[in-house]
């Protein structure tokens, strides 16, 4: 497996690893599926995006990783294909984001996690990020309340 700098090429198997990631629900905010060309535009190639980055097994995304611009500041999304998560992929994304960021001039990188994302919540903690923030009446379209941690990293 090599971590790499995603492409537009990318955008369809992106696109089916993040849709069956909300398929299953329960540890992403996103909620109605995503097309290729919206992967595209939103994490790969458009105007808000700063780094994004694949996994790349012989061809076979198993997980992408990108940062991007909202209100000034900047975000981090990270997406593993259910049945590989906690083996490792998350944190080799990260350290190409980190050097990415990094040459970027980019310090301070925000997640949002859901409050009962619990294993997301453990791998940003892993990564060193920590709380600077809640937004525990944060719902989904559906109305129930799953809350919404914020956490920080500095990188230096």
């Amino acid at each position: 497996m090599i971590i790499r700098i995603a492409t537009p090429q990318d955008a369809p198997q992106m696109a089916d690893l993040l849709n069956a990631i909300i398929a299953i629900g329960g540890t992403t905010a996103h909620e109605t599926p995503k097309s290729p060309e919206t992967v595209r535009h939103d994490y790969i190639d458009g105007p808000g995006t700063l780094t994004c980055v694949v996994a790349d097994d012989a061809g076979h995304i198993l997980g992408w990783q990108a940062v991007d611009q909202v209100h000034g500041e900047v975000h981090i999304g990270t997406f593993v294909s259910p049945g590989t998560q906690a083996k490792g992929i998350g944190a080799q994304l990260f350290d190409q984001t980190r050097a990415l960021c990094a040459a970027k001039g980019i310090t301070e990188v925000f997640a949002a996690i859901r409050a009962d994302n619990i294993p997301g919540l453990a791998y940003y903690a892993r990564l060193g990020f920590v709380d600077v923030g809640a937004e525990p009446d944060y719902a989904l379209s559906s109305g129930q309340v799953v809350g919404r941690i914020f956490r920080k990293i500095t990188l230096r």
